[in-house]
C-alpha cells in the first residue's frame, strides 16, 4: 500500500505549497443590482411596459468579454438590465440596442440549440460561493437553453423550466424572463445575496459581453459574477415535478408481419433538500433515442458510442469524476455470450438489456460539497438455443438481473480546487461477473488561477467468474500545467497494471502501460490587425509496456488554429511518429505484439463563417509510412445553407483511403494471420430543420455508411512483431453497407410538456464478398426487403406540484 501513502502526501504538500502563497485574492470587480419586489402580476410579452419596470435600478454599463477582453460597450450596442420578483419567481426584464434592428440575427431552433442568433443570458448562483451558476439563455427568435456552469465548465444537458418572450423594435430587442424559485437553489435566509452575471452575444459580430467584467487572465467565469440584492422573505418551494409519458410504436421490421406496442411510464424529480434532487424514471422508454453512427471496426478494441437516452445525459456532471462511468455499459448488451456446440445458433441475441427502472440523487451544498448517487437495475434476460440438427431446443441466461451504481463526493475549496471520491459497482445475481473500482481525484488551482495539478488513483475488483480468478488492479495519474498567460505549458504521466479493469461500468482498452506526455502552446490575447484569435500547440506523448518496456504508442504534433476578423476560422496539424511502435493489442494474444512502422501524417481544415446564409467546412488529410506502399488519404467537405430563419440544411461527405493497411484477420491454431488490406469508406449524411415557432419544430436526419476491408496478402506474425507471408485461403475482406433515415416532429405543447413524433427506417447488410461499384451497394442497402419500419408517437406532460394543489385547493 506503499503508493497509497505517496499518493495522499503529494496532495497534502501540493495543497499546502499552493496555500503558502501570498494570502491575497485576485480582486475581482463585484458590480450590484438591487432587485424590487412586484405589487402586481406582470405579462410575460416582451414588451416591458409594465409600470414596475420603470421604477427598478438598471444594471448597465457592459463590457467586452470576447474577443477584445475588456474593452466597453459602444453606445449603439449597450444593454440595460432590470430585476423584479414576488413570491413566486424572479424575472429579468432587458433592452439590448442596436442600432442595425434589421441585422440582428434571429434563427429560429429547437430547445437547447441556439442556432445563429442573437443571444441574452442570466447566470444565478442562489449561494454567491462562486461554485456554481443556474444559467437561462434567450435568443432573438425566443429560442430557449439552459444549463449549469461550474469553475469546470458547462452542463447543458440540465433543463427546467421558466417561461421568456422576445420583440424586436426600432430600438433593438427585448426580452422578459420568468425564473421559478423550483428553478434555482438558494438558501432559507430571510436577506438573499445571490450572485448574478448577465450575457450578451451580438452573433453576426461574434462579439460577447457580460454586466460584470470578466478577466480572461484570471480565475473562472463563475467567480467573476456580480451581486443581486434586495430579494426578502420568500420560501423555498417544494420541488416536486412528475411526468408521466405514453407511447405508440409500430415496428415493420424486414420480411416480418407488423406489430404495434404501447407503453407508459412516470419520470420524478423531487428536490430532497435545497441542494438535492432525486430523479426517477419508472418503466423506461428511450425508443426516440438517435440512432448510433456504427462503422467498420478494423481495431481490437470495440466502438464507443455517444449516449442518447436522456436520463442518462441530463445533469450528469458529477458522475464524469474520475472517466469512471461510461453510461452505455447499461443496457448496452449482455454480459456473456453462450457456449455452443458445433451444431447449435443462438435463436435471437438481444440487442439491448431492458432497464427495470433507474434513480439519481445529485446536488451540492453551500459549502461545496456536491454528491452525486445513481443506481439502476436491469432485467435477468434469457436466450432460445437451437440444435440445427436436432431440433431441439433449450434456454440459457446470458444477463442475470444486475444492479449498477455510482456513487461521488465531489469537495471543492477556495473557489477553484477540488477532490473527488468516486466508486462505481455492478452486482449480478448468481455467479456471474461482479466488479467494483473506487477512485479518488483532484485538482488543485492557486489563487491566481495561473498554475494547477491534477491526478487520480483508481482501485479495481472483478470477483470470480466461474472458473476465473479474481482480480485486481491500479490506474493512477498525475499532471501539471500553467494555466495563464500567452505562452502555457503542462507536462505528466501515467500508470496502469495489467489486472486494472473498469469496463463493467466504465470503459479502458489498454492496460500495462506506463506514459509520458507535454504539451507547450503559444495564443494570442487580445485581437490583432488581422486576427481576432490565434494559438499554436506542440504536443509530446510516449507510452511503454511495464512487462518489456518496448515503446507501444507515441506521437509528437505540431497543430495550429486561428479566426480572421470575418469570423473564418482554419488550422493546420503535422503528425510525426519517429520510432517503430510494439502494439500489445492488436494480436488479441496474451504476451504477443506487432510493430508498427515509422509513420508522419499532415491535415488541414477550414470552416467559414456560420452567420452566413451559406458557409462550409473542409478538412484533407494525408499520411505516409515506412513500410512500402503503406499510406493513407481522406477528405471531408460540409456544405451548409440557411435558406431563412426556420429552415437550414446540412450534408456531410467523409470518404477515407488505407492502402495496405497491416491488420490481424484470423487465428488459426498458434498462428496469428494478420493481412495487408486497402480500407475504403464513403459516408454520407445530412440534417436538416424546419422550425415553425420555437415550440414546433420538424426534423431531418439520413446517413449512409459504406466501407470494405480488402485483404491483399496474408501473413503470420512472427515471435519478433514482424510477418512473413502465409497460405491463408479463408476469406477475410469484409464490407459493411449501412442505412439510416429518421423524420421527426416535436411539439412543446406545455412548459415541460412535449408530444414526440418518428419515422424512422434503417437497414444494414455485412459481408466477405466486395462489390466496388457504388450504386451496386446502395440499391442493396436501400432495397424494400432489406428496411426495417418504425412509427412512434409519444407524449410527455410535466405536472408541477406547486401549480396543482392550487388548482386544486378549495375555493373560500
Amino acid at each position: 500500500m506503499n503508493l497509497f501513502k505517496y499518493f495522499f502526501f503529494f496532495i497534502a504538500v501540493s495543497h499546502f505549497s499552493f496555500a503558502q502563497e501570498k494570502n491575497e485574492d485576485v480582486a475581482f470587480v463585484k458590480k450590484k443590482i438591487q432587485a424590487v419586489k412586484l405589487n402586481s402580476t406582470i405579462k410575460i410579452d416582451g414588451d416591458l411596459n409594465d409600470i414596475e419596470w420603470k421604477n427598478a435600478p438598471v444594471a448597465k454599463d457592459f463590457v467586452m468579454f470576447d474577443p477584445d477582453n475588456g474593452r466597453p460597450e459602444a453606445k449603439e450596442l449597450r444593454t440595460e438590465v432590470k430585476v423584479l420578483y414576488d413570491n413566486d419567481a424572479v424575472y429579468i426584464g432587458a433592452t439590448l440596442y442596436d442600432n442595425e434592428p434589421n441585422k440582428i440575427l434571429k434563427e429560429i431552433s429547437e430547445r437547447d440549440d441556439l442556432g445563429t442568433a442573437d443571444l441574452f443570458g442570466v447566470f444565478i448562483n442562489g449561494f454567491n460561493d462562486g461554485q456554481q451558476e443556474y444559467s437561462f439563455n434567450v435568443t432573438a427568435s425566443n429560442g430557449q437553453l439552459d444549463l449549469i456552469r461550474t469553475p469546470n465548465g458547462e452542463d447543458d444537458t440540465w433543463d427546467a423550466i421558466w417561461h421568456s418572450q422576445t420583440k424586436i423594435s426600432s430600438e433593438g430587442w427585448h426580452v422578459e424572463i420568468k425564473i421559478p424559485y423550483a428553478a434555482l437553489r438558494f438558501s432559507k435566509e430571510d436577506q438573499q445575496t445571490w450572485g448574478i452575471q448577465f450575457f450578451r452575444e451580438v452573433r453576426r459580430l461574434r462579439q460577447k459581453f457580460t454586466w460584470n467584467p470578466v478577466d480572461n487572465r484570471k480565475g473562472a467565469f463563475t467567480q467573476q459574477a456580480g451581486i443581486l440584492e434586495g430579494i426578502e422573505n420568500i420560501n423555498t418551494p417544494t420541488r416536486l415535478f412528475l411526468i408521466p409519458y405514453s407511447s405508440f410504436y409500430l415496428n415493420s421490421p424486414a420480411k416480418e408481419k407488423t406489430f404495434g406496442t404501447l407503453k407508459g411510464g412516470l419520470d420524478l424529480k423531487y428536490g430532497l433538500t435545497d441542494a438535492f434532487t432525486l430523479d426517477m424514471v419508472l418503466i423506461p422508454d428511450f425508443g426516440q433515442t438517435k440512432f448510433d453512427n456504427t462503422i467498420l471496426n478494423l481495431g481490437p478494441f470495440e466502438q464507443v458510442f455517444n449516449e442518447n437516452r436522456p436520463f442518462f445525459t441530463e445533469g450528469t456532471d458529477l458522475f464524469n469524476k474520475g472517466d469512471l462511468f461510461y453510461s452505455r455499459r447499461i443496457g448496452q448488451r449482455a454480459s456473456t455470450f453462450p457456449k455452443l456446440t458445433a451444431t447449435e445458433e443462438v435463436v435471437e441475441l438481444p440487442n439491448a438489456i431492458d432497464l427495470v427502472n433507474a434513480v439519481k440523487i445529485s446536488g451540492r451544498t453551500k459549502d461545496g460539497l456536491g454528491v452525486g448517487f445513481l443506481n439502476t437495475v436491469t432485467k435477468k434476460t434469457d436466450v432460445v438455443i437451437r440444435d440445427v440438427v436436432t431440433g431441439n431446443e433449450r434456454v440459457e441466461t446470458v444477463e442475470p438481473l444486475a444492479n449498477y451504481n455510482v456513487l461521488v463526493l465531489d469537495q471543492r475549496f477556495n473557489g477553484n480546487s477540488s477532490v473527488s471520491l468516486i466508486n462505481t459497482n455492478v452486482t449480478r445475481n448468481g455467479e456471474f461477473r461482479d466488479a467494483n473500482v473506487t477512485a479518488t481525484a483532484f485538482n488543485l488551482n492557486n489563487k491566481k488561477n495561473t498554475f494547477n495539478t491534477n491526478g487520480n488513483f483508481k482501485y479495481s475488483y472483478v470477483n470470480s467468474f466461474k472458473n476465473l480468478e479474481d482480480k485486481k488492479g491500479i490506474s493512477t495519474n498525475l499532471y501539471f500545467a500553467e494555466t495563464s498567460g500567452n505562452v502555457r505549458f503542462s507536462f505528466g504521466g501515467e500508470y496502469v497494471s495489467d489486472d486494472y479493469d473498469n469496463n463493467d461500468l466504465g470503459i479502458n482498452f489498454q492496460t500495462n502501460y506506463y506514459s509520458f506526455s507535454g504539451n507547450a502552446s503559444y495564443r494570442t490575447l487580445k485581437p490583432t490587425n488581422k486576427l481576432n484569435s490565434f494559438r499554436i500547440n506542440f504536443n509530446a506523448y510516449t507510452q511503454y509496456d511495464v512487462r518489456t518496456n518496448y515503446l507501444q504508442e507515441q506521437n509528437f504534433n505540431i497543430n495550429g488554429n486561428l479566426t480572421t476578423k470575418q469570423n473564418h476560422a482554419a488550422g493546420f496539424g503535422i503528425n510525426i511518429n519517429p520510432f517503430e511502435r510494439h502494439n500489445f493489442y492488436n494480436p488479441q494474444v496474451e504476451g504477443r505484439y506487432v510493430i508498427f512502422p515509422k509513420n508522419y501524417g499532415t491535415w488541414m481544415w477550414i470552416s467559414t463563417n456560420y452567420n452566413n446564409k451559406f458557409a462550409f467546412d473542409v478538412e484533407p488529410n494525408v499520411g505516409f509510412t515506412e513500410t512500402k506502399g503503406w499510406w493513407y488519404w481522406g477528405f471531408s467537405v460540409s456544405p451548409r445553407y440557411r435558406f431563412n430563419d426556420k429552415f437550414t440544411l446540412i450534408y456531410r461527405n467523409n470518404f477515407n483511403n488505407e492502402y495496405q493497411d497491416l491488420g490481424r484477420v484470423d487465428r488459426v491454431g498458434n498462428d496469428i494471420v494478420f493481412a495487408k488490406r486497402d480500407n475504403q469508406t464513403l459516408e454520407t449524411s445530412l440534417e436538416g430543420k424546419y422550425s415553425v415557432n420555437s415550440q414546433m419544430n420538424f426534423g431531418l436526419k439520413l446517413r449512409h455508411y459504406w466501407s470494405f476491408s480488402e485483404n491483399n496478402s496474408y501473413h503470420r506474425l512472427l515471435e519478433n512483431g514482424y510477418v512473413e507471408a502465409y497460405n491463408y485461403t479463408d476469406n477475410a475482406n469484409q464490407n459493411l453497407n449501412l442505412w439510416n433515415f429518421d423524420l421527426t416532429y416535436s411539439w412543446w405543447f406545455a412548459p415541460g410538456s412535449q408530444m414526440s413524433v418518428l419515422y424512422r427506417n434503417s437497414s444494414g447488410i455485412f459481408e466477405n464478398e466486395i462489390d466496388k461499384d457504388f450504386s451496386y451497394n446502395a440499391k442493396q442497402v436501400f432495397n424494400h426487403e432489406q428496411l426495417n419500419h418504425i412509427f412512434s408517437i409519444s407524449v410527455r406532460y410535466f405536472i408541477d406540484y406547486n401549480q396543482a394543489k392550487n388548482v386544486f385547493k378549495p375555493k373560500v
